[in-house]
């Protein structure tokens, strides 16, 4: 009896959020498959996708430098962020992830209020980009723990929110319904000279049903009157952006693709300092900034891996394993996926190219314990998805009818 055994195995995951870094996940899930074929030939390529880890993996991949930097954080206590400086043929480019200053993992559990949390650190991590003379800056979106449409990023580059009285407004999104007016005569002088590109969830909007205080308030610690107070407040701050912001007249601020990106700091920086809104892998993939040709990776492959902390409905609408599963199914290769937990509406994943998960959990356990051992657990999942994937080619090589398509 012959059966196929791949030869070449592309694992191409994201991160698993407050948890492993998309590198770590690359090389565990590399590892579980040598356990079953010891000498195939393992091409990692960890995704980023604008959220944790993205400055680190484009400064690796390029050669450039991680450049710390004591910002704000979402509560207000101060943290040690960071920002890249790009090297090779990206010189001149920084990233800024603004997960590192503003992420849900720096918001205490018994703290994860997003009416009150802030981007006043993103912006502050942008001023540090500007100060050290980029020319182009690359924020990349994801993984946010605020929703206060971008308002304590404009901020920190010098613009004031005022409310009637002309007093400035304390930060938070839920301060925005007492908003009167925007000034922004006092931006840093440098954005006017310097790009900048939002890599994000271009499926995000700031406003109405589909809105981001509806979609991820909950995900972020609010209580259905929070989300519908912040739902008010976003809609008063898409008004005033609309009428004083330099670029807001110019742009869709309720619905416009991307505009709710990162709890709305798509809208504050579009229409605020003109930032483009772009798809999140356009921009991160490009070949400048990545370790090869992930198409060409796809496209050599037996089989693609990619990986999550959770599959669910959501991840059919922009997510990393979306993202593989659309290029894998343009070069007819097969997809694995692997997350954290599988969530509702996980099986929707099927319909955009991934044939299988699979959970690295076999038992329950608390998320604290599933954390600590998510290495050990990725590993044994890959081990198992692959003993299923040569047991599934043995059946056929005995001449089993293949499943229905």
């Amino acid at each position: 009896m012959s059966i196929h055994i791949p030869q070449r195995i592309l694992v191409a995951p994201s991160g698993f959020k407050e948890s492993l870094g998309a590198e770590t996940v690359a090389e565990a899930i590399a590892a579980g498959i040598r356990r079953v074929i010891p000498g195939v030939q393992v091409d990692e390529y960890p995704v980023p996708d604008g959220g944790e880890g993205t400055a680190r993996v484009l400064a690796a991949t390029t050669g450039g430098t991680l450049e710390p930097a004591r910002v704000t954080g979402p509560v207000g206590a101060p943290v040690t962020a960071h920002w890249a400086a790009l090297g090779g043929a990206a010189r001149g480019t920084a990233v800024v992830e603004m997960a590192a200053a503003a992420g849900l993992s720096l918001v205490p559990r018994d703290q994860r209020d997003p009416g009150r949390t802030t981007t006043f650190g993103v912006g502050e991590l942008i001023a540090a980009a500007l100060d050290s003379g980029a020319t182009r800056i690359i924020v990349g979106c994801g993984d946010s723990g605020t929703s206060d449409g971008g308002a304590g990023a404009l901020q920190a580059l010098g613009v004031r929110i005022l409310d009637a009285q002309g007093e400035e407004l304390p930060r938070g999104g839920a301060e925005l319904t007492r908003a009167d007016r925007l000034d922004f005569s006092g931006m840093h002088p440098a954005l006017a000279t310097t790009e900048i590109v939002l890599a994000c969830n271009v499926h995000n909007i700031l406003c109405g049903p589909r809105g981001v205080a509806r979609v991820f308030g909950p995900q972020k610690g609010a209580s259905p009157e929070d989300v519908h107070r912040l739902s008010r407040s976003l809609e008063h701050w898409a008004a005033l952006l609309e009428r004083d912001a330099p670029f807001g007249a110019g742009i869709d601020v309720r619905g416009g693709a991307g505009t709710g990106a990162s709890g709305g700091l798509g809208a504050g920086l579009a229409a605020g300092v003109g930032a483009r809104l772009a798809p999140r892998f356009e921009v991160l993939l490009d070949p400048q900034f990545t370790r090869g040709d992930l198409s060409a990776l796809v496209r050599a492959a037996d089989l693609v891996i990619t990986a999550e902390g959770a599959i669910d409905g959501q991840t059919p609408r922009g997510k990393v394993p979306a993202e593989i599963a659309q290029r894998a199914r343009e070069a007819g290769v097969p997809v694995l996926g692997i997350a954290g937990s599988l969530g509702a509406g996980a099986p929707d994943v099927h319909d955009i190219g991934i044939g299988a998960i699979a959970s690295i959990l076999t038992v329950p356990m608390p998320l604290e314990q599933a954390v600590a051992q998510g290495e050990a657990l990725l590993r044994d999942a890959a081990e198992r998805s692959m003993r299923l994937i040569l047991l599934g080619s043995a059946l056929s090589a005995r001449g089993a009818l293949p499943l229905a398509a």
